[in-house]
């Protein structure tokens, strides 16, 4: 479905390069978490995908074409939510009157549905809102666009518990076979259980790229009061509770993934990821 082909994009002439020669193919049908520390080119990615940025290098190929081109056929299947974003000082239905001719597959059904999970009413005046009640109508109209491809930068940024808590509900419900979700995420424990694929970037490169089911089958995220043996664990830290470890799996998938400890692993300690296993 998308295809990253040897990328090479810096912001300007003279810098390093964001990406250098990096490539990526991803399947349809998952929800994927892209992880990274600040500036390794999360939102970069993202909008090269959706073609807002233009590499100097390479091709980013969404079933074929070049996303930069910004053909109509391409751009009726995806949809991007960015951290940060305006709308206009206009009533919802009007705002869904002026944008879902340019998606085909709008769907009223779901843009309702998604609206009751979040507690909000299908009249509204958008200039009413606050940040948070904007950023969950708009993720709202996102998913009922119907895209194939939906990218999600930051998506849990500025919501309260009780938000996250519908955002992955409302996320879950609306996923198919036919979508992906991409979602560049800071707050890994908002999204690891609903994720089943985990990218993540250090430098210019691409650390993992794999299922969450596989590596939690090639990898055990423990928690061990104070005091415990822990002369097995491939990676440790202090917690409140005693020690968070990774330890080696078993080839069965005995534990959740623990997104923010497998990340500081990996940041750490690279060579993680060349065990005999191969995470």
């Amino acid at each position: 479905m998308l295809d990253i082909k040897d990328l090479t994009f810096r912001y300007r002439a003279g810098r390093t390069a964001v990406f250098h020669n990096f490539s990526l193919h991803l399947e349809e049908g998952n929800i994927i978490g892209l992880l990274g520390k600040n500036g390794t080119g999360k939102s970069t990615l993202l909008y090269l995908i959706a073609g807002l940025l233009h590499p100097q290098q390479g091709k980013v190929l969404y079933k074929g074409i070049e996303t930069q081109i910004r053909r109509p056929e391409v751009q009726e299947e995806m949809f991007i939510v960015p951290e940060e974003f305006e709308l206009p000082n206009i009533s919802l239905s009007r705002f869904v009157e002026l944008n879902r001719p340019f998606y085909p597959k709008f769907s009223n059904e779901i843009l309702e549905q998604a609206l009751r999970d979040f507690e909000l009413p299908v009249d509204l005046q958008l200039e009413a809102l606050s940040m948070g009640q904007k950023k969950k109508v708009f993720m709202s109209f996102a998913l009922a666009t119907n895209t194939r491809l939906l990218l999600l930068d930051e998506p849990t940024n500025g919501l309260d518990i009780p938000s996250k808590t519908q955002f992955r509900r409302v996320i879950s419900q609306h996923m198919t076979d036919e979508r992906t979700i991409i979602i560049s995420t800071h707050q890994v424990h908002d999204v690891e259980t609903l994720i089943d694929r985990v990218l993540m970037l250090e430098g210019q490169r691409l650390l993992i790229n794999d299922t969450t089911a596989h590596i939690c089958e090639q990898l055990r995220f423990e928690q061990r009061p104070y005091g415990q043996d822990i002369s097995d664990a491939l990676y440790a830290e202090p917690s409140l509770a005693g020690t968070a470890l990774i330890t080696r799996g078993d080839g069965f998938q005995n534990t959740q993934i623990d997104l923010e400890l497998l990340f500081n692993a990996l940041t750490q300690h690279p060579d993680l990821l060349e065990t005999p296993q191969n995470v």
